[in-house]
């Protein structure tokens, strides 16, 4: 019950602005990542930064949910990753989405779906009309959360096989 009050108040003091992300928020993106994944990957997120977040901006979206709680300064509370492929085999360009996190103290607290809601957006202006992504089966909490923003399963089948 006491988490639940605690969640309740920290929605209440967090007022979440998305925008692109920029430099100075990588260090927090590879700190969030690393918090979540038990992984440091400052490298991949470096080259991340710089292939999303720099170039072909019209067609590639980082953003960040950024936000202040308990008076602190603002600081990045989230991250979604996309951009607008074309791919082979005859399908139409798409948004697809390919990283998604949020600080788990803060999920429940619709900052995942304010994220989903601006590259959505994001994905719209640029003149898609669907949007796509991908889930391990058995990740029960990002399946969640794209099934209840509306995402379903598409016509692609992934394939994969194990090279020895």
């Amino acid at each position: 019950m006491a988490t639940a009050k605690k969640a309740r108040a920290a929605k209440a003091d967090t007022a979440v602005r998305v925008r692109r992300v920029r430099a100075a928020d990588i260090p927090q993106v590879i700190g969030l990542d690393t918090r979540v994944t038990k992984l440091a990957k400052a490298e991949y997120w470096n080259d991340v930064f710089r292939r999303y977040g720099k170039q072909r901006l019209q067609e590639r979206f980082f953003l960040v949910a950024e936000g202040r709680t308990d008076g602190a300064d603002a600081h990045v509370l989230g991250f979604i990753i996309g951009e607008i492929r074309a791919w082979e085999f005859g399908s139409t360009p798409c948004g697809w989405v390919f990283a998604l996190s949020v600080e788990p103290e803060m999920r429940l607290q619709s900052v995942a779906t304010e994220l989903f809601e601006a590259i959505s957006n994001e994905f719209k202006k640029a003149g898609v009309s669907k949007m796509r992504t991908m889930v391990a089966r058995d990740a029960q909490l990002p399946m969640l959360f794209f099934r209840s923003e509306g995402m379903m399963a598409g016509p692609y089948i992934q394939l994969e096989k194990d090279l020895d």
